[in-house]
């Protein structure tokens, strides 16, 4: 686009009165998720907001304009991650990485080099172990940890998070015996003797966390940057960081006194206790880059490791209906003091007796359609006759595509035919208009929404199997996809005025993609890169092409 002299001159006659744009974005495929306009070709950002976008917005393009040409390529509103572990996250990019480790020993193998070059006494931790991944499918025991670090206390953390893998040594450090007790809602895997074999479940991951040396307050911070930083990286433009405690939150305000955060981020509550006691106290803090109003609770485990409290035994452990940590009760006192207060509640639950316990817990206190917008995360498996009550309470399944996708392989052995028709239920929560915010649970799973965006649009894993999606009539179409990603994530966070998709007056927050998503083969979606990351105009990834003045 060249521009003639007297209209250059114009402009910056107008810009002298601050009616220019700040940033413009022209020659762009852009999908706004605004029905009222669901595409454009060009965007004008002024003051960290759209000031306008349609097919031309030269008339906003002054001469200190900074014009990025985007030569055709896709820009999307910025995405939202509705359910993620910040923390955890910047953790994991530090420590070692189990993700598709194929075998028990493949994993004490790095372990044995990782303890050759720690210091005495140091803890080696990683994550993302799988045993349903292992030719045996069997939990580990401490055995081949102890074999590999003899002398360095070991814990590693389950894919899921809900699930840790010790040594003796580690054992030894948190006296974890024969005549240990479980603490309610934690499992101490036992051999026939009593003895634990070195997996603890839930709450008994506790017995040991608390032997591991707290992370400094320096060291928190740096992890929730580095992961924000990632965020960044993968086109996330707010994350909704799913339980933080009052060091996280005294990192992140350390973070946004010095305008370092990167991505905006709306931040819960950890669980019940004196940090939610005192935030009740003083009411919710609201801001366009952090927000805390919000309380996260965990009902139950994880399917993986046979934690998520079922209604009936799972079906390939009879006996077993995993646990509940939070019943029905214990979820409505919460709920009671949190709604006069201002804020809202979202409670982890994966099985059906989890999901029950929560929605009949906010209906004691919601009674009937609401605008609180109690969230349940995950909503994973729940009861036929459940699903309406998300309706009835105005209550939003807040999911994550790539747990679908990640389970299917052993999901339905752990369930059966039945209840995993209500498993992973994506369309059965839409027809009932039912609000449903998409996520990652990272670390549990790859934060890159690119995979989240194809696993919901074909419900198919990272090599396209199996063929047509696993079952497909839950799949969601490519409009309902990047909503669930954009919009639906702000109105999670009572946001929807201010973001989730392009519109005069709304945060300026968008990313750039190397393809269109929306029209490539679905197969191709997962390999898409993001070229850009904007947030309220800023440009926080990327390298943009500058049109020459």
């Amino acid at each position: 686009m060249t521009l003639p002299r007297i209209l250059l001159a114009t402009l910056a006659a107008l810009s002298l009165h601050g009616q220019t744009a700040d940033l413009a974005v022209i020659n762009a495929r852009i999908y706004t998720v605004n029905p009222q306009q669901p595409r454009a070709a060009a965007m004008a950002v002024r003051q960290g907001k759209i000031a306008a976008i349609g097919d031309n917005v030269a008339s906003l393009i002054g001469p200190n304009t900074k014009v990025i040409d985007a030569r055709g390529a896709t820009i999307l509103p910025g995405l939202i991650d509705s359910h993620g572990h910040v923390e955890g996250l910047g953790s994991f990019l530090e420590n070692l990485d189990f993700r598709g480790v194929a075998s028990e020993q493949q994993i004490a193998d790095r372990v044995r080099a990782a303890a050759q070059t720690a210091k005495p006494g140091e803890w080696i931790l990683g994550r993302a172990w799988d045993q349903n991944l292992w030719p045996t499918k069997d939990f580990p025991t401490a055995a081949s940890l102890t074999a590999a670090s003899p002398n360095n206390p070991v814990a590693l953390t389950r894919v899921d998070g809900h699930a840790t893998w010790v040594n003796q040594k580690a054992m030894d450090l948190a006296d974890l015996n024969a005549a240990t007790q479980e603490p309610a809602g934690g499992k101490i895997l036992r051999d026939t003797a009593g003895k634990p074999t070195g997996v603890l479940l839930d709450r008994a991951r506790s017995l040991v966390d608390r032997k591991i040396p707290a992370a400094t307050p320096e060291q928190v911070e740096r992890r929730i940057l580095t992961a924000l930083q990632e965020c960044a990286r993968l086109g996330i433009t707010t994350v909704h960081d799913a339980g933080v405690g009052a060091p996280g939150i005294a990192a992140y305000h350390s973070l946004q006194a010095a305008g370092k955060l990167p991505i905006r981020a709306y931040v819960m509550i950890g669980g019940a206790g004196p940090l939610l006691d005192s935030w009740l106290a003083k009411g919710p803090e609201i801001a366009d880059d952090l927000t805390i109003r919000s309380i996260k609770l965990v009902a139950d485990g994880a399917l993986g490791s046979r934690g998520a409290a079922m209604l009936q035994p799972y079906s390939d452990e009879p006996g077993n209906r995993g646990l509940l940590i939070l019943d029905r009760a214990a979820i409505r006192a919460v709920a009671e003091r949190a709604v006069p207060r201002g804020f809202q509640v979202n409670t982890h639950a994966i099985g059906d007796a989890a999901n029950q316990a929560a929605l009949d817990a906010y209906g004691d206190v919601l009674k009937g359609p609401n605008d609180k917008r109690f969230r349940i995360e995950h909503s994973q498996i729940v009861a036929p006759a459940d699903f309406a009550k998300f309706q009835r309470y105005s209550v939003l399944a807040s999911v994550e595509a790539t747990h679908a996708t990640s389970d299917m392989p052993w999901a339905q052995t752990r369930i059966g035919p039945d209840r995993i028709k209500g498993a992973y239920a994506w369309q059965t929560f839409l027809k009932l208009g039912v609000h449903l915010p998409n996520g990652s649970d990272f670390p549990v799973e790859n934060p890159n929404p690119l995979w989240g965006l194809h696993a919901a649009i074909t419900r198919q894993d990272q090599n396209n199997q199996p063929p047509g999606g696993w079952f497909p009539d839950q799949k969601l179409s490519r409009e309902e996809a990047l909503r669930s990603w954009t919009l639906e994530g702000a109105y999670a966070a009572f946001e929807e005025s201010k973001k989730g998709s392009l519109e005069p007056g709304k945060l300026a927050d968008f990313i750039m993609l190397s393809a269109d998503v929306m029209t490539i083969p679905e197969s191709q979606i997962r390999d898409t890169k993001v070229t850009l990351t904007v947030v309220g105009g800023r440009i926080v990834y990327g390298t943009p092409v500058y049109q020459k003045p």
